[in-house]
Order: C-alpha cells, then structure tokens, then sequence
C-alpha cells in the first residue's frame, strides 16, 4: 500500500491525524496534512483507509 496527500486540497481538519498519528501529522504553519509515512505497516493499512473515508476534503488516497 502507498499513501499520497495532496496538500492543496486540504483544509486542515485533522481527521487524518486523529485516525492514525503514526502516518499523519499537521503542518504547523498552515494546519495542513503532513505524511509520514508513505508505505504504512500491515497493521496500519485500515487506519489510513479510514483516513481516506473520514478527510473532508478527500485530500488522501491509498493505492494497493
């Protein structure tokens, strides 16, 4: 699995970080999604699918 972000199309609502803050973070500058893990582990695959569901903006998606 890999995780892209597209930051232009965030709006910072942090649902990402809230779901799994071992993939995601928030920029402190302007509140946007910050990746930090492009290839999450086995155990993290769901988390980052729900990421995708909950982000408001649909500013995530996974590719398996």
């Amino acid at each position: 699995m890999k995780v892209t972000v597209d930051r232009t199309r965030c709006v910072g609502s942090g649902m990402c970080v809230l779901t799994e803050p071992d993939i995601f973070d928030q920029s402190e500058d302007d509140g946007t999604v910050v990746l930090l893990r492009e290839v999450p582990g086995p155990d993290q695959e769901d988390k980052a699918r729900d990421a995708v569901h909950l982000c408001p903006a649909q500013a995530i998606s996974v590719d398996d």
